[in-house]
């Protein structure tokens, strides 16, 4: 997975600049920029008693307005429970859920300014294309000229124009993808709330709806929270990301700072490929530690925030910012075995203190990695490349 270097934001604004409020039971936003979804101290739990399950332990997050904010984690790590709490569809048991500032405890699902694609898209198969996309907004009482318009726009923003007057059940996934989409926008929502919507769709299909789904988000100026488990997918996609893990959020941050600066052992290991050593912290300053390694080789890795110094600690390297030599390096082993990608190939090392060691080097044009299997190489370690982590 490659490493992803930080970049301007390319959070999209829509231009209004409303004042906080309720219109008709509904919140409308305030001053654009601001947070549209504040998660404050929310726990969530299931069962009585011993049966007792915190789904979610005083979870706080603030998700700005007009970004594309991803909910990444494993399965049961209380992504989907966040979501639906956002949606209306559960309550909290503890803690605050703000959009736009206001309280959105009191209003049921469908006075809030928040709709949901569903991960199965819940498509009416007896409806035309047209007929799914215009059903929210007849629900809500609108006049049939401007469902008509609504509809019209919606299917231009989706590309499925050509298809209004066929049934949902004679289209295929990738394009009932983007009725369940069109739908959801078409209230024009102060937040999307999007389900795992794209692991149904085949491999090719997902990284065509990934692209669309950002193009989208640009265009539309709404808020986005997404639920995945897929670290591709949210690393592709997202303006920031929280990594969950047993109802708790571990970091929050950019695609680059989840990727290469993650804080602790589980954002390092489930995010892409990455090494842990056993090192020995031998002294600390100005946001590096001198950590020796199992074999004697002693390094300066940088210090993931909130990091005590003890003296055993576990340091990360991720396989890219590593280069394989014929030489001596920072670290020497046995090239145990050899992965061909395509863009790149792994080449697996079981390093002579018999830690386990993988180099991704980038392919050229010429064959092979100029490796084999049985040689005696040495791994050299790059300047920052090197992280202490918390366990």
């Amino acid at each position: 997975m490659p490493s992803h270097a930080p970049c301007a934001d390319n959070r999209v604004g829509t231009g209004s600049a409303l004042k906080s409020g309720h219109k008709n039971g509904v919140i409308v936003p305030e001053q654009p920029g601001k947070s549209a979804i504040e998660v404050r101290g929310v726990r969530k739990v299931f069962g009585t008693g011993e049966s007792q399950v915190a789904a979610l332990d005083t979870v706080s997050v603030s998700i700005r307005e007009n970004e594309f904010f991803t909910l990444l984690g494993p399965s049961g790590c209380g992504k989907t429970t966040l979501l639906r709490l956002i949606a209306g569809f559960d309550f909290p048991s503890a803690g605050e859920i703000l959009l736009y500032g206001q309280d959105i405890a009191p209003l049921p699902p469908f006075k809030r300014p928040v709709n949901t694609v569903f991960q199965n898209y819940a498509l009416f198969p007896h409806m035309t294309v047209a007929e799914n996309i215009g059903f929210g907004l007849e629900m809500l009482g609108k006049p049939k000229a401007e469902v008509k318009a609504r509809v019209a726009e919606m299917l231009k923003l989706v590309k499925m124009e050509a298809l209004s007057n066929r049934r949902t059940s004679q289209i295929s996934g990738g394009q009932q993808q983007r009725v369940a989409l069109a739908r959801a926008l078409a209230p024009q929502p102060k937040v999307l709330l999007l389900d795992e919507p794209l692991s149904a769709l085949d491999f090719k299909l997902r990284k065509e709806m990934q692209i669309e789904l950002k193009r989208l988000q640009h265009e539309t100026g709404i808020t986005f929270i997404f639920v995945t488990h897929d670290q591709e997918e949210a690393l592709t996609m997202s303006d920031r990301i929280a990594v969950m893990s047993s109802g708790k959020i571990l970091q929050v941050g950019t695609p680059w700072d989840i990727y290469d600066k993650p804080a602790e052992r589980f954002v390092a290991d489930f995010i892409g490929e990455t090494n842990f050593l056993t090192a020995a912290i031998s002294g600390m300053g100005n946001g590096k530690a001198r950590a020796t390694l199992k074999s004697g080789a002693t390094i300066d890795a940088t210090v993931a925030e909130g990091f005590q110094p003890k003296d055993n600690a576990t340091v990360v390297v991720r396989p890219e910012h590593a280069k394989l030599t014929n030489g001596k390096g920072d670290l020497s082993g046995t090239v145990e075995n050899i992965v061909y990608f395509g863009t790149d190939t792994h080449i697996h090392v079981r390093l002579d203190s018999s830690e386990a060691f993988t180099v991704r080097q980038q392919n050229t044009r010429s064959a092979g990695c100029g490796f084999e299997r049985g040689d005696k190489v040495g791994i050299s370690i790059g300047n920052d490349a090197a992280q202490v982590l918390r366990d």
